[in-house]
This record gives structure tokens, C-alpha cells and sequence, in this order.
């Protein structure tokens, strides 16, 4: 019989990718979500609705591993991502552990390592520590991706389409680096932490091979030298970025709704550190990235294309 994975945050980005993985290699899975979806059912992914407020028993049944990737990237304020990234997984994790589920892998971020520097970062460090107490005895792997990217992200559309169009405008420190990882890549990683154990509360900070990540400059010379056009680079001073957030923030209160910029998300887009500690990705898992900046670039800018999000023209070169 097939392991039974149980999966959260199947619907989103990064989910969906992981969704697909686990199911083309031959596990179960079983997601919890919100709303139906037929491309995951095509895919044979068995679909529970409900939500974390109050894990079904049904989500857990005969499952050996948990791989948890649903959370709050946007709120309407700190509480929303405590209870959506902390206290969500410290359920989830107890009520795996109390159904004898051997596994948890934990989608963090690497925000996660500088809990002070925003209210998302602080609520990711602690569903960590949550995960880890509440999870008992329960093996719990931590993944704090950095930047990911690909095929079905929105958060980067804006990004690699002014790559294309030859302008790169960026909001973070103009001496910044930070890592990029494709999400088929990140996808891969999971099954690699599926297959291997590892020591519980390991914590792993993938990225794309490219060491000592990117400076916003390289990642406008690599698109230069693979979409054959000058790209500008053009850096948005923090003053002006921080007022449009307080701004945003002061009518999402109002309007009881996640501000579309916050004052903890610019913080995060202006710390000059962003690299990811790639030591511990080695831990006979065997998994190496494959997909660099380059080639995602390339591959993801075909996609928006063939998916109409770029006006449907599909990328030459």
C-alpha cells in the first residue's frame, strides 16, 4: 500500500507543486483544504475539507508523515499571523503526534532566524518551536526556503515581468544579497526529507547552488545575458516605501483586510542578509538543486506566457 501523506496548504503556490511531487512518486496524499480543486483531484490527491481551527481526525487517519506548507504571508495585524503560523501548527503537530504520525515537515521561512525584524517573521519562528514541543516525540524537520519562484507565482509576476519589458525595479538595500530557489526544486527537497531521517529539529535553508546568493545587479546580468536585452536597475529608497505602508496599513484596519504592503514586510525586503546557511541540506538526503536563476528565469516567464498572465505570447529564445 502507498504511504499516506496528509498535506496542508495544497491549493497555494508552493503546495500545489509539493501536492504534485508526492503524488507522481507514488504516495498517497490526502490535503486538507478549503475548497475543492479539480487539478488536485486530477492528480489523484485526496481532498478533506476543513480547516486547522479544529484538525479532523479523517485528515490524520493511517498517515506516517505530515508535510505542513499552508500559512499567512499577509494579515490584518500580528494576532492574525500568530494564529494562523503559531498556534495552527502547535495543534496540527499535537494532534499528529497524537495519532501516531512518525513524521512532521514544517514549511517555515527564513525569515524565521530574525524573529524581531517583523510580526510574520516572529509568528514563523514560533510555529517552530512549536512544532517541535507540541510534536513530542515526533520527528519535526524545519524547510525555511528563501525567495521562491516559479511556474503559478503571483508574488514574483511583477518582478520578471519588468525583467522581460528591461527594467528591474527592486525595493531592498542596494548592497543586499539574498537566495532564489525554484520551486520544483523545493518541491524535491521534500521528497528527499520524505525518504531520509533526519535528526529531529533539523532545520534546512535550501537555495539554487549559487553560492553566497545574489546581489540585485548579478540577477539583472543574468537576465540580460539570457532574455538578450539591457535591463535597468532602478532601487526604491525605504523612506517613501515605509510611508505607502503605514498608509496601507492604517485603511486595512479599517477595512478589516491584510494590507497589501506592511511596515514588518518592508523591514524584511531592506535587511542586507538573505542568504541561506546551505550546511545542513547535505544530510544524506542526496538532494541537490538543479534549477538556476537562468534557466527558472527562462522556463517561468514561458509559462506566464502560456498562461495568459504575460498577454498569452509565448517567450522565444
Amino acid at each position: 500500500m502507498a504511504t499516506t501523506v496528509a498535506l496542508t496548504g495544497a491549493t497555494g503556490f508552493v503546495g500545489s507543486h509539493v501536492a504534485a511531487a508526492l503524488a507522481e512518486s507514488g504516495y498517497q496524499v490526502r490535503a486538507l483544504v478549503r475548497r475543492d480543486d479539480a487539478a488536485l483531484r486530477a492528480r489523484g490527491v485526496d481532498l478533506l475539507m476543513g480547516t486547522l481551527d479544529a484538525v479532523p481526525a479523517p485528515f490524520l487517519a493511517d498517515a506516517t508523515t505530515v508535510v505542513h506548507v499552508a500559512g499567512a504571508v499577509r494579515a490584518a495585524g500580528p494576532g492574525i499571523f500568530r494564529e494562523v503560523n503559531a498556534e495552527a501548527t502547535a495543534r496540527l503537530a499535537a494532534a499528529a503526534a497524537d495519532s501516531g504520525v512518525e513524521s512532521f515537515l514544517l514549511m517555515s521561512s527564513l525569515a524565521a532566524r530574525l524573529p524581531a525584524i517583523s510580526p510574520y517573521a516572529a509568528s514563523k519562528a514560533e510555529g517552530e518551536a512549536a512544532a517541535l514541543v507540541c510534536g513530542g516525540a515526533m520527528r519535526v524537520t524545519v524547510v525555511r526556503p528563501p525567495a521562491v519562484y516559479g511556474p503559478g507565482d503571483r508574488a514574483t509576476l511583477p518582478l520578471l515581468r519588468g525583467l522581460e519589458r528591461g527594467l528591474l525595479v527592486h525595493p531592498g538595500h542596494a548592497m543586499g544579497r539574498f537566495s532564489l530557489l525554484h520551486v520544483t526544486d523545493l518541491a524535491q527537497l521534500m521528497l528527499r526529507l520524505l525518504a531520509h531521517s533526519v535528526a529531529k529539529g533539523t532545520i534546512v535553508e535550501p537555495d539554487d547552488g549559487k553560492d553566497g546568493g545574489y546581489s540585485w545587479r548579478e540577477l539583472a546580468a543574468i537576465a540580460e545575458a539570457r532574455l538578450g536585452r539591457r535591463i535597468r536597475v532602478i532601487g526604491l529608497p525605504r523612506a517613501p516605501l515605509a510611508l505607502a505602508a503605514w498608509l496601507a496599513e492604517q485603511y486595512a484596519q479599517r477595512a478589516v483586510r491584510p494590507p497589501i504592503l506592511s511596515l514588518g514586510k518592508v523591514a524584511e525586503l531592506y535587511h542586507r542578509d538573505w542568504v541561506s546557511d546551505t550546511r545542513a541540506i547535505g544530510i544524506e538526503t542526496g538532494w541537490q538543486p538543479r534549477i538556476g536563476f537562468g534557466d527558472g528565469l527562462v522556463a517561468t516567464l514561458a509559462w506566464y506566457h502560456e498562461a495568459g498572465w504575460l498577454g498569452g505570447r509565448k517567450l522565444q529564445g
